[in-house]
């Protein structure tokens, strides 16, 4: 049977009021930039995350790092999420990312990616969680904007102290949690594990909302794990890349039971347009180009015999060729599709 919430109920992070039950977009280096946030936030995302930015970088005042601080008012609400190792830097970046008011600053405490864990920043500080709560403790001291974290299970199996780490996060003044149902040590493999989210937010003495995360790649899986281990939102990640719809998707079968049509190849192309344009205003021709290659393979994805033309996307440097080789595309998939679509999303 399938959930339909209350759409008048509110739930809140600190003082920041979203809708029931909100789908979160995931902090995904190198893909959560404003070009992409934006077409997903006009496809039902609820709330938005930066891409993850170091607090060294952010104290050094480095270009790159402080360019990921840009967020624009139909983003909203945002969280920027800063990682680091360090408590006083990443007290000093709380203070520069409360500079370009957010409505949330996130800590990651993650990212399994090995030179970041080396050096006790993300997912690393799970082989240190004395420090992780002290840091969160500075960070929320720091600001008067809520703190929310997103992290893992733990380190490895013999690890898995989510659910204390949880308790002890909130006490300190955290906001909200979101949570990846997977090690460090899994990275992204294997099947997540919601079972210990299920029990954190089972935990009576928890009052913040609990978001979970990992592996959410369609309506119906959405619906199982909102009513099996009832948290009170999910994120999506990966579901998203090339495929700003899920969130709607999700949303429309939360209320209807049915799901949507999948996107036909021209709405496809004008949401990618979007995607490609806004990345190019944002970034400049070159790398605006080059970091879209990325989303060619999902935005595109399921549309019989595709391949060559992926090819050609991921290899063209020319923003005419691009849309060319898109408008070809277009042309080909219309043949397989009477109407509406039949391909796979």
């Amino acid at each position: 049977m399938v959930f339909i919430g209350n759409i008048h109920q509110m739930l809140t992070i600190g003082n920041l009021n979203i809708p029931n039950f909100p789908l979160l977009l995931a902090p995904m280096e190198d893909v959560s930039d404003p070009p992409f946030r934006v077409v997903c936030k006009e496809n039902g995302a609820d709330i938005m995350y930066t891409e993850f930015i170091s607090s060294e970088a952010l104290i050094r005042d480095a270009a790159p790092s402080v360019a990921k601080l840009d967020i624009f008012e139909m983003e909203r609400p945002i969280g920027i999420q800063i990682f680091g190792h360090d408590i006083d830097s990443m007290r000093a970046a709380v203070e520069i990312t409360e500079k370009v008011q957010p409505d949330i600053i996130d800590i990651n405490y993650g990212c399994p990616v090995k030179k970041v864990t080396c050096k006790g920043a993300g997912a690393g500080i799970l082989q240190d969680i004395p420090k992780m709560v002290k840091m969160t403790d500075e960070m929320v001291k720091a600001t008067d904007l809520p703190v929310t974290v997103k992290t893992r299970l733990g380190w490895d199996d013999r690890t898995k102290y989510i659910v204390e780490v949880a308790e002890r996060l909130q006490d300190v003044g955290i906001q909200a949690i979101a949570i990846h149902g997977r090690t460090r040590r899994q990275m992204y493999k294997g099947e997540a594990d919601w079972t210990l989210i299920g029990q954190i937010k089972d935990n009576p003495r928890m009052r913040i909302p609990v978001f979970g995360n990992g592996d959410v790649d369609s309506p119906q899986k959405a619906l199982r794990m909102r009513q099996q281990y009832g948290v009170d939102g999910i994120m999506i990640g990966r579901a998203a890349i090339g495929y700003p719809w899920i969130f709607n998707e999700i949303k429309h079968y939360f209320a209807t039971g049915e799901l949507r049509p999948l996107p036909s190849i021209d709405e496809r192309i004008v949401v990618f347009r979007k995607h490609l344009d806004f990345s190019i205003k944002w970034k400049g021709l070159r790398r605006g180009l080059l970091e879209m290659r990325r989303h060619y393979s999902n935005y595109f994805k399921g549309i019989p015999h595709v391949k060559p033309f992926r090819y050609r996307l991921v290899t063209c440097d020319s923003y005419d060729g691009v849309l060319a080789i898109v408008d070809e595309l277009r042309a080909h998939a219309l043949t397989y599709i009477s109407s509406e679509p039949t391909y796979a999303a």
